[in-house]
């Protein structure tokens, strides 16, 4: 039995019950993961206050997207996997694409998928991304400041993915068509 529990605006915490009420009336129902991340009431917050700034960082939607499904592949988290396969879907962004992130396989995209290789770099490498891995980046047509925003995207869903490990966070309906499951050992 988790010791984690499935906040609403009633029992949370009393701190946590502002932003998870916002949540709600944004989105129209409370993410599970929400009501799991209201018991730290500074994790929920600090989580969605770093998610609002990424969304603002110099990356378009699709590369934050790219940036988002790296991430969550690489740390295994079926919710972010399968939300951000339906924020992917909203942008029209193409099957292939998509196909490609959630295996974690090159991208048929050649800029894209230097934004995937610099977000795994940074990642392997714990943002001490080698010369040739920053040259390969900024040769694909990106700038400086948005290898920093990569690493901004980093920090963000490092967060979310392993509280929504930790946590043991359910798909929610309205993502449930997008379930994701780690690929086992080939």
């Amino acid at each position: 039995m988790s010791p984690f529990t499935a906040h609403t605006v009633d029992t949370a915490p009393a701190a946590a019950r502002p932003t998870i009420e916002g949540v709600r009336r944004k989105l129209g129902h409370l993410p599970a993961a929400v009501g799991l991340m209201a018991e730290s009431p500074e994790l929920l917050k600090g989580f969605l206050t770093v998610n609002g700034i990424f969304e603002s960082c110099g990356l378009a939607p699709i590369e934050r997207e790219v940036v988002v499904l790296t991430v969550a592949t690489r740390n295994e988290c079926h919710l972010c996997v399968a939300m951000h396969t339906a924020t992917l879907t909203r942008h029209g962004a193409a099957p292939e694409l998509i196909d490609a992130l959630r295996a974690g396989t090159p991208l048929p995209d050649c800029r894209l998928e230097a934004l995937r290789r610099f977000t795994v770099a940074v990642l392997d490498h714990r943002g001490a991304v080698p010369e040739d891995g920053i040259t390969a980046f900024l040769s694909a047509g990106y700038e400086p400041r948005h290898a920093l925003d990569v690493v901004l995207g980093v920090g963000t869903y490092t967060v979310s993915t392993f509280a929504n490990r930790l946590t043991g966070a359910p798909l929610d309906p309205p993502v449930a068509a997008y379930a994701w499951e780690p690929a086992g050992p080939v």
